[in-house]
């Protein structure tokens, strides 16, 4: 994406990302705040969370969102949410433990829902607002062993719509951007499980398990997904709701 003078300045806008510590959500909160945007860092991780606020100049919120009511610890005076956290587990459907199936929802649907809930009277009384959802291509595709992970991202492309179709009336977009693997701390324990378990390399791993379905075979890297979030943040884009962007090597096509 183009971060010349064609892209929005995000000068005067706040800022808040969900885990923001580590891995998109850290790459988000750089591509934001080097846009001019002050940057609120959420992240359970409260050492990673005051790393990334004092690279960006921002503030670190240590919350763990699968805590409802620590929600209501966060800034609502944002203009710019970027729903990110997630997490992963992998196990066979009728092997899934439903305390896990539980903390993803908690996790990647009721906390995207609680910040949005949260968030948008502010956005609304401004006539302005950006809400973008870090999905997956699991959030359009389905693959065997996520059940959870699955649902949930199904889950988060609902919500994202129905935030864009009630936001419009208020100059609120709302968006999924829908990423392949990518090259983060999560995907890495990933490969490292499937090469054991595979009895694999971690390089056969990414070319022969992860990007199977996918024509271009390698990882997303994290800024490659910054630059989108950060592109659907500008003026240019008041238009482009409810969509789901998929940034994912041609996977979702075939």
């Amino acid at each position: 994406m183009d971060s010349g003078p064609a892209h929005a300045d995000l000068a005067g806008r706040t800022a808040l990302v969900t885990g923001g510590g580590s891995g998109i959500g850290r790459a988000c909160a750089h591509a934001l705040a080097a846009a001019g945007a002050t940057v609120h860092v959420v992240d359970r991780d409260a050492a990673t969370a005051a790393e990334v606020a004092a690279e960006v100049g921002g503030r670190a919120h240590v919350v763990d969102l699968a805590d409802a009511a620590a929600i209501d610890t966060v800034p609502a005076e944002v203009d710019i949410l970027v729903n990110n956290a997630g997490l992963q587990h992998v196990a066979p459907l009728h092997e899934y433990p439903p305390e896990m199936f539980t903390l993803l929802q908690q996790v990647m649907v009721t906390a995207p829902f609680l910040l949005i809930r949260r968030c948008v009277p502010h956005m609304y009384a401004r006539r302005w607002g950006r809400i973008v959802n870090v999905s997956s291509a699991h959030g359009l595709r389905a693959s065997p062993y996520k059940v959870a992970y699955v649902a949930a991202k199904h889950g988060l492309e609902g919500l994202s719509k129905v935030a864009a179709v009630e936001g419009a009336p208020h100059g609120v977009t709302s968006n999924c951007v829908s990423p392949g693997y990518v090259r983060t701390p999560l995907v890495d324990r990933q490969i490292a499980a499937q090469a054991r378990a595979h009895r694999l390399s971690e390089d056969e791993v990414v070319e022969k398990v992860l990007l199977d379905r996918s024509p271009v075979k390698r990882l997303v890297e994290p800024a490659e997904v910054a630059a989108l979030v950060r592109w659907l943040c500008g003026e240019h884009a008041a238009s482009l709701s409810g969509a789901s962007v998929p940034l994912d090597g041609a996977w979702t096509a075939t």
